[in-house]
């Protein structure tokens, strides 16, 4: 009741920044993470975590060692999260990712999971973070992500070789999600 709560006020206080006036359902959780491999993950961001919906399912299924950062622009969000998890690197622009893999000396992700609500982004701003999660998604790397309608879809197809479009009735509201694939090379990924 209280990530309600939270989430109602920082949706009328800010509707162009959160997505929805509630957090996400365990079932589209299930649905967005169902494609990571566990045991060959090593770097995972989460874009938009809220109020940690995602996080606390995947901060169940981290491996040790698994480096795992969290990109939260909203003050009163990043204080919530950095209670419930104090021990995990918590920044703030989506727009930052390359810079703050290299603080902790990481060469990129494997995957990235984003509840950014890219519809309500202007384009240049959602043209941004998106090239910044190509320019640190690993060859083979998945960016899984969810919206509200298909609005997302010809941009992520033009941006990825592979994407795979899923749907959930249980959540509110229905979602769909999105799981890319990223075909890089490591010499286009470094611009050689």
């Amino acid at each position: 009741m209280q990530d309600f709560l939270v989430f109602l006020r920082r949706f009328i206080a800010e509707p162009g920044r959160v997505g929805s006036i509630i957090p996400s359902s365990r079932f589209l959780c299930e649905q967005m993470l169902k494609s990571v491999d566990w045991a060959s993950t090593d770097v995972i961001l989460e874009l938009g975590p809220g109020t940690g919906a995602f996080t606390q399912k995947i901060y169940q299924r981290l491996r040790p060692g698994t480096e795992y950062v969290l990109v939260e622009r909203d003050s009163h969000f990043r204080s919530m999260l950095q209670s419930r998890f104090p021990d995990l690197l918590i920044r703030e622009e989506a727009t930052k990712l390359r810079s703050y893999l290299e603080e902790r000396d990481l060469a990129g992700a494997d995957v990235i999971i984003s509840g950014l609500p890219f519809a309500n982004f202007p384009q240049e701003l959602r043209a941004a973070i998106l090239d910044e999660v190509q320019s640190v998604l690993k060859p083979g790397g998945l960016f899984i992500t969810f919206q509200y309608s298909l609005q997302l879809q010809a941009e992520l197809q033009d941006r990825f070789p592979w994407v795979k479009i899923d749907f959930t009735l249980l959540n509110i509201p229905p979602a769909f999600i999105y799981t890319c694939r990223n075909g890089q090379s490591e010499n286009d990924q470094h611009g050689a």
